[in-house]
């Protein structure tokens, strides 16, 4: 069912072939928006995205970039703009995960974790918010985690990068807020998707007995807080992480 919030509004999600991302394009291509599907390596996800999108009558776009590289993002920009005239809505998104014990957490690790997960959300919101100010209207909504809310020895860069990401939105959803442009996060616990392919199933068991719902999340469930938080159903919020985490994790 369309949703006049998005009809006529273009959305990027970045890192949007697969799991959350991919949940997101859907969602908001069945509320009419137009969807910009950005992957880095796995184009023929992303493809699928797309037939996804425009089965349910959106219309969608595939661009491959690389969120840490300013001038990869810049051509993306660059041509969903040429495409759709305006890109309205960000989705951060994109985001890599590595389970790493303290002894195997190299500075390679370390850089990497945090050029995907916090600096590329930076790079692709600097790169669209000088048309958002101009038209005085945005809405982006940041992919965080619940490993940022508390310690996480094994997951240490991960956990860093997607607190860092929260604080991003609190900062710079103040600094933008009087061009109407409202930015919120989403904080999910675990869920079932392709980032948890490495993880050992004993450690997944243990998080699941560790959720009061007894579960795994699903990305279609992120999607829907993403698409509140996007919406004007959250039009009093800003700056704010929305949690979605089973009862895993929760915030005062």
């Amino acid at each position: 069912m369309t949703d006049v919030d998005f009809v006529n509004r273009t959305v990027l999600v970045t890192g949007g072939s697969r799991g959350i991302g991919r949940a997101c394009c859907e969602r908001l291509a069945k509320a009419g928006a137009n969807v910009v599907i950005n992957y880095h390596s796995h184009q023929e996800d992303a493809l699928e995205t797309n037939q996804r999108v425009e089965a349910s009558g959106a219309k969608g776009m595939v661009i491959q970039a690389d969120v840490t590289d300013q001038e990869s993002v810049t051509a993306m920009i660059s041509s969903a703009q040429d495409h759709f005239g305006t890109i309205d809505m960000l989705v951060n998104n994109a985001g890599i995960f590595e389970y790493l014990a303290p002894e195997k957490l190299m500075l390679d690790h370390w850089k990497r974790m945090i050029d995907v997960n916090l600096t590329g959300s930076y790079i692709v919101t600097w790169a669209v918010k000088d048309q958002m100010v101009q038209q005085e209207f945005g809405r982006i909504v940041n992919v965080s985690s619940i490993a940022a809310l508390s310690p996480r020895p094994n997951g240490i860069a991960y956990a860093v990068s997607k607190a860092g990401l929260i604080a991003f939105t609190q900062s710079a959803s103040v600094a933008l807020i009087s061009h109407n442009i409202r930015m919120n996060a989403v904080a999910p616990g675990l869920v079932d998707t392709e980032i948890n392919a490495d993880v050992d199933q004993t450690v997944l068991d243990r998080i699941i007995d560790q959720t009061p719902m007894d579960r795994m999340g699903h990305a279609n469930e992120i999607a829907d807080v993403v698409y509140f938080l996007l919406s004007e159903r959250s039009r009093f919020m800003m700056g704010q992480t929305v949690v979605a985490s089973g009862g895993r994790a929760m915030l005062p």
